[in-house]
């Protein structure tokens, strides 16, 4: 029996968003009720639309696609959560799984899994793209992953420390961040103290590196 469903896209590239509705809305029963360019307007959108079934992008403008994920939830529980990456990433896989996403699939496997993925969703399963499936076994046969959330808990960087991270990470000075974020130096330099503390970082290049697993940033 073809399961209805009401899904919303937020990715930033018109194309992708583009991409992802022309597979999507080709399937029996389901209707794209929503798009969104960037975490913060995936949330509005959600909350005025209500809807089954998100495909997130991780990585866009502003608040991320965990974030986003985050705020979503506490609103809108029922709502099931696909997150889209371009990486495969352990730290990345056990940020997903706290902030209460479903599944998990790559960039590179949509093609193939997407259709599935949301299938799963629409019945209450979770959804991860084979090369990272196993880990999460793992994770979840040591009680970790599904089990104690809490466990896999990695820092939570605010909106604001992740604006300065990626200009950070895109090699912007103190100065430039100030001036491209209306901010003082000194509040920079406050974030930039608090980044290095959070994510346990020795230095600038472990900071680029953070960012770029994470998809703060695009190498």
């Amino acid at each position: 029996m073809t399961r209805s469903a009401r899904i919303m896209i937020a990715d930033d590239h018109e194309v992708v968003r583009k991409g992802l509705r022309t597979v999507l809305a080709s399937h029996a029963g389901w209707e794209i009720c929503a798009e969104a360019v960037n975490g913060g307007d995936a949330v509005k959108a959600a909350l005025m639309q209500k809807p089954d079934v998100v495909v997130m992008d991780i990585n866009m403008p502003g608040m991320s696609g965990l974030e986003a994920t985050r705020e979503i939830l506490k609103a809108l529980p029922l709502t099931q959560i696909l997150i889209l990456s371009a990486f495969e990433s352990e730290n990345l896989i056990r940020q997903m799984l706290t902030s209460g996403a479903r599944g998990y699939v790559l960039k590179s496997d949509v093609s193939d899994d997407l259709m599935q993925a949301v299938e799963s969703l629409c019945s209450g399963r979770l959804y991860f793209t084979s090369s990272v499936s196993g880990y999460v076994l793992n994770e979840s046969r040591r009680g970790a992953a599904l089990s104690d959330p809490g466990a896999l808990e990695q820092p939570v960087l605010t909106t604001r420390e992740r604006q300065v991270l990626k200009l950070l990470a895109e090699g912007k000075g103190n100065k430039e961040i100030a001036g491209a974020l209306e901010i003082s130096v000194r509040t920079v330099e406050t974030h930039r103290g608090n980044l290095m503390g959070k994510l346990n970082a020795h230095s600038l290049s472990d900071l680029v590196r953070y960012a770029v697993q994470n998809e703060i940033v695009r190498p």
